[in-house]
């Protein structure tokens, strides 16, 4: 069967991009507006590039992630969560594979550029960044997935756009950048709560199998909540400006979320089957909010 430019972009999971895409533009944001308080020399291109950079790497992950998922049987006709297009026999597993690895190296080779025409620091960073892609799925299977993906979405994105676009390692953005994370990392939570059945089943072991279903839960609200507090604690500490906190403007959502996160149960999991796309609109607003914030902030210092 052939195979139509849409089933190559659904391979991707594009909806899953503002999980690295959001931390990007929320760095290209807040650099804006530090250079409004104390000017520097800022390349906008290539916080640009960063951006389409992080979601190359993403894309990348998530290919290779499908194919394991679905190599290892933990992808299944009747599981949620991957983009189908193996299950559903769309492509063969070595293709999705292949294409993995291309947008890999195609993402490496735009690092390198953006590394040796900014700053050498990135090659740690990227570094890190490449190997967390390459064994991300052996990295979720051991219960890491959560600490992996704070580690690349909450701190590394952010850090690496600020660095190419300043040539200087910032480390205030990490607290910025760490509400995203912790919201981030609920959309893994919320899948891997709703999927602790069918990855008992494959012999995955995931942090929510460890914690429970009630534990898990927990993770999901202190997770939640705790990035509200991190803003308003970033407002305090003057890292961000007050007009920051318009991002109180969706935590109406994240209540809506744990109210239904909170319905969970093992052998139940359609009842939270869309909690962790529900999971990346909320970053995806919340990011939105944060990076309006940090621009009006630009324009009235």
């Amino acid at each position: 069967m052939k195979k139509t430019l849409k089933d190559w972009i659904i391979a991707t999971r594009p909806w899953s991009f503002p999980a690295s895409t959001m931390p990007s533009l929320v760095a290209v944001s807040y650099v804006f507006y530090v250079n409004k308080i104390a000017p520097m020399d800022v390349n906008w291109w290539f916080g640009v590039l960063a951006f389409f950079g992080a979601a190359m790497f993403q894309a990348a992950g998530n290919l290779i992630s499908d194919f394991y998922d679905f190599k290892f049987g933990v992808d299944r006709k009747e599981s949620y969560g991957s983009s189908r297009m193996l299950v559903d026999d769309v492509f063969k597993p070595k293709t999705i594979l292949y294409f993995g690895w291309i947008l890999l190296a195609s993402g490496t080779v735009l690092g390198l550029i953006l590394a040796f025409n900014s700053s050498y620091n990135l090659f740690w960073i990227g570094g890190v960044g490449v190997l967390c892609t390459i064994f991300y799925y052996k990295l979720k299977y051991v219960a890491l997935g959560d600490l992996t993906i704070m580690v690349v979405y909450g701190f590394l994105i952010a850090l690496g756009t600020y660095l190419v676009m300043t040539n200087t390692l910032e480390w205030r953005i990490l607290l910025v950048a760490s509400s995203l994370g912790f919201l981030i990392v609920n959309i893994l939570h919320a899948n891997n709560l709703r999927d602790i059945r069918d990855d008992g089943k494959a012999n995955v072991k995931t942090q929510a199998m460890i914690l429970g279903v009630k534990n898990s839960i927990l993770q999901y609200i202190l997770l939640g909540v705790g990035a509200y507090l991190v803003i308003i604690l970033a407002v305090v500490l003057k890292i961000l400006n007050p007009v920051s906190l318009i991002v109180l403007l969706s935590f109406p959502i994240l209540m809506k979320n744990i109210k239904e996160i909170r319905t969970s149960e093992i052998d139940k999991p359609e009842k939270i089957k869309d909690m962790d796309g529900k999971s990346a609109q909320l970053v995806m607003i919340f990011s939105l909010l944060l990076t309006i914030s940090n621009f009006i902030a630009g324009f009235i210092v």
